[in-house]
């Protein structure tokens, strides 16, 4: 019955939902903001027998390649897309050629697995698409090649996943962490065989303490304007607002993963150097109020192919 559920998206309770489910698309994120204030995004698509494989900076630029076949670990966190990029739960190693390289050790900040980043919902098989932040705030070190050049770095880490028949066909994200506070939200068109609605779900992490509003236990309203994400969230004990804005400087052009094997690689604009505030409170008490720069914010689209 367990591997009915992985195999149509789903996870019961206490299984690591960061292991390859054996569906149509398996993704892979990491963004990581160094202490000389660099941010640094790796990220690695799985569609069939093929793997795209990206690595982004800004200040730096975008590079990705394709490759395969890819090898996923079932159990746990673990990819390796055909020599591109190859992680396990502490590591990730982003290898498209000796001049863009990234190597990194991540510790610290991991989410207890007891659920999905989808709450309840991701427990419910056959939706279009699933997510799981599962590094918050985490510490990261290593070394990054970026047009050559070799740099070593340490500095804050935040990782999740994604997975699904294929990638969304519409979605907003968005992430941003300091030394006190991580939040994370996505959202997007979600089916259920012929039900589409929209849902956004957010994961806030502080003081030691993760607060996830999802569906169905809690209400999360999403309005996006010119470069500016307003999201509103509650459930029976907390009240969440966070409002974003793009920030100053060209956006990463990354690449996203084709909704079907052999389909066209699309792109779509992040920016990585937003601001995100964030107000949570604990009934009447405000246990946060932060504004967190740089933030990473998307709102795209991928054509159905």
């Amino acid at each position: 019955m367990t591997g009915w559920w992985r195999r149509h998206g789903a996870d019961l309770p206490w299984h690591d939902p960061r292991g390859a489910h054996g569906v149509g698309m398996e993704g892979y994120y990491w963004r990581l903001v160094t202490d000389a204030g660099r941010v640094v995004v790796a990220l690695g698509g799985v569609t069939g027998d093929t793997a795209l494989v990206a690595l982004a900076a800004s200040p730096g630029g975008v590079s990705w390649r394709t490759g395969g076949p890819a090898r996923l670990d079932r159990h746990g966190l673990g990819v390796d897309a055909g020599g591109l990029l190859r992680a396990d739960g502490g590591r990730v190693l982003v290898d498209l050629g000796p001049a863009e390289r990234l190597d990194a050790v991540i510790t610290g900040a991991g989410w207890p697995r007891r659920l999905s980043g989808l709450g309840l919902g991701g427990m419910v098989p056959g939706l279009s698409q699933y997510w799981h932040p599962h590094v918050l705030g985490g510490r990261a070190a290593g070394t990054l090649t970026l047009g050559g050049h070799a740099e070593t770095f340490t500095g804050t880490a935040y990782a999740e996943k994604n997975w699904g028949p294929g990638f969304p066909e519409r979605w907003w994200w968005g992430e941003a962490h300091d030394d006190e506070v991580t939040a994370a939200f996505a959202g997007g068109e979600v089916r259920l065989g012929p039900a589409r609605l929209h849902a956004t779900t957010v994961v806030v992490a502080v003081d030691g303490r993760v607060v996830q509003l999802a569906l169905p236990l809690a209400v999360v309203r999403t309005r996006l304007g010119a470069g500016t994400w307003h999201v509103r969230g509650r459930d029976a004990a907390h009240r969440l607002e966070i409002e974003a804005w793009a920030g100053p400087g060209p956006a990463l052009r990354l690449p996203v993963p084709p909704r079907t094997p052999g389909g066209a690689v699309t792109h779509v604009d992040q920016f990585a150097r937003g601001t995100m505030r964030v107000r949570l409170w604990r009934g009447r008490r405000l246990v946060a109020d932060r504004e967190i720069t740089p933030a990473g914010l998307e709102a795209g689209t991928s054509p159905a192919t």
